[in-house]
């Protein structure tokens, strides 16, 4: 089972996709209950979405095909909480993100287990993630890795109330510099659509590993309200005349930030 897809550009982008899997291994399956085999914390459609913004801007894709609820790739792989005193999910969840369990009574998986996921799946991710990355700072001198995201808008378990449209994270500016945060938020601001900066999102694992300014790298991440472009329950259904004016802005915002970083680095 092959656990991630390089689809390769010219550009200086990255597109980061480690939540779009819906693939589970048949010994992992076994081991899960229903709701867990349903996969519903899936980044739905997040590919599809990006598609169009991905060549015409020339970006790598690097899309892990595996579901989240085998390894999150996007989580610190010590297991270290990256939100200190909040709920989230860990690198080998148990729970779905509305704290329901996704394995039978006894069955999740001890340390042996995720350590063997760990290798067979985490690693070979983040080495294709890796390379990518320096390929496109070797050639172009500089490499945006755009991390692209997407949750239901209401998961009281995570976050109260209503999750704004556009979530930009950037770790508080230490994963990119700031003008590259600053110019995703004004695209985000003249869309007239909510959104926020370093709020309940700041950006993964992989924002906050890969991100280095003083190498020329620039990390952020997009946390969409799936709100914006789907149905937010079972069939999950992408809803395209919604999705057509967040395409849009998405691809606005993604040019603004690649129009910041080529200034930067220029």
């Amino acid at each position: 089972m092959i656990p991630v897809t390089v689809i390769p550009g010219d550009g200086p982008l990255v597109l980061g996709q480690p939540h779009v899997g819906t693939m589970i291994p048949p010994e992992v399956s076994v081991e899960l209950n229903d709701l867990g085999r349903s996969v519903p914390d899936t980044d739905w459609w997040i590919g599809e979405l990006y598609q169009t913004i991905a060549k015409r801007t020339g970006a790598t894709v690097v899309r892990q095909e595996l579901s989240r609820f085998v390894i999150d790739v996007n989580r610190d792989p010590s297991g270290v909480s990256l939100y200190p005193g909040q709920n989230t999910t860990t690198p080998c969840p148990t729970v779905t993100f509305d704290a329901q369990p996704i394995y039978g009574q006894g069955r999740e998986p001890g340390p042996a287990e995720i350590g063997r996921r760990r290798r067979l799946y985490f690693e070979p991710f983040h080495a294709a993630m890796a390379a990518a990355i320096e390929a496109k700072r070797i050639r172009h001198g500089y490499c945006v890795l755009y991390d692209c995201h997407s949750i239901r808008s209401e998961v009281p378990n995570l976050f109260p109330g209503t999750l704004p449209v556009f979530n930009i994270g950037s770790n508080d500016d230490r994963s990119c510099h700031p003008a590259i945060t600053a110019a995703a938020v004004r695209e985000a601001e003249a869309s007239g659509l909510s959104f926020v900066a370093n709020g309940r999102f700041k950006g993964g694992w992989i924002t906050r590993h890969y991100g280095a300014p003083d190498r020329k790298v620039h990390a952020i991440q997009m946390e969409l309200a799936q709100s914006a472009y789907m149905l937010e329950a079972p069939p999950w259904n992408y809803d395209d005349k919604v999705a057509e004016n967040t395409e849009r802005i998405l691809d606005r915002i993604v040019s603004a930030i690649l129009e910041a970083a080529a200034k930067l680095e220029a």
